[in-house]
C-alpha cells in the first residue's frame, strides 16, 4: 500500500485529518515519485535483458540446476523458471512505484516457500535467482537509484530464506 492510501486509511478509522507528520510523509514520498517511476521503467522496459543475464549468471553458479535431473533441466522448465524471475522482477517494480514494501508481500510472497517446497523447487535456488536478479537490474541504474531499488530486493531474498 502506498504511503498515501495508508496515511489515508488510518485517519479515516481514527475519524481525524492526516497529522503534519504523515503530510510531510506524503510531501516526501510525491518528491520521489519521478525516481520510482524512473526505476520502474527502467526495470520494466529492460525485463528481457535482466532476466536473460540473471539466468546466465545463476546457471554458472549453479550448474546443477540445469543438468539432467536438475530443477531447470529441459526447455519446458527452464521457461518456468524464467517466467518466474520476470514475475519477482515485476514484484520489484510494484515496491518501487508504491514505496513500499507491503505490495510485495501481499501479492508474491506469502506462501511461496510452501509453493516451492511441495513443487520440489529448492527455495535456496530461487533465493540465489533473486540475487542474480538484483544484480542485473542495479547494474542497469544509477547509484541513486540502485540504492533506491535494493531494499526491495533484499525484502524479497530475506523473506524466502
Amino acid at each position: 500500500m502506498s504511503v498515501i492510501s495508508q496515511v489515508i486509511l488510518n485517519a479515516d478509522e481514527e475519524l481525524r485529518y492526516p497529522s503534519s507528520g504523515e503530510l510531510k510523509n506524503i510531501q516526501e514520498f510525491l518528491q520521489t515519485g519521478e525516481q520510482r517511476v524512473r526505476i520502474a521503467a527502467t526495470l520494466a522496459e529492460n525485463e528481457k535483458k535482466i532476466v536473460q543475464e540473471a539466468s546466465k549468471s545463476l546457471w554458472r553458479k549453479r550448474p546443477d540446476f540445469i543438468a539432467p535431473g536438475g530443477n531447470a533441466y529441459g526447455d519446458k522448465q527452464r521457461a518456468l523458471c524464467l517466467r518466474d524471475y520476470g514475475w519477482y522482477l515485476r514484484l520489484v517494480t510494484y515496491g518501487v512505484l508504491a514505496g513500499d514494501k507491503g505490495p510485495i508481500e501481499k501479492i508474491g510472497l506469502i506462501g511461496v516457500r510452501e509453493m516451492y517446497n511441495s513443487l520440489g523447487v529448492p527455495v535456496p535456488g530461487m533465493v540465489e535467482s533473486i540475487r542474480c536478479l538484483k544484480a542485473a537490474s542495479l547494474a542497469l541504474l544509477s547509484d541513486a537509484d540502485a540504492s533506491e531499488a535494493s531494499p526491495y530486493f533484499d525484502y524479497m531474498i530475506q523473506s524466502m530464506s
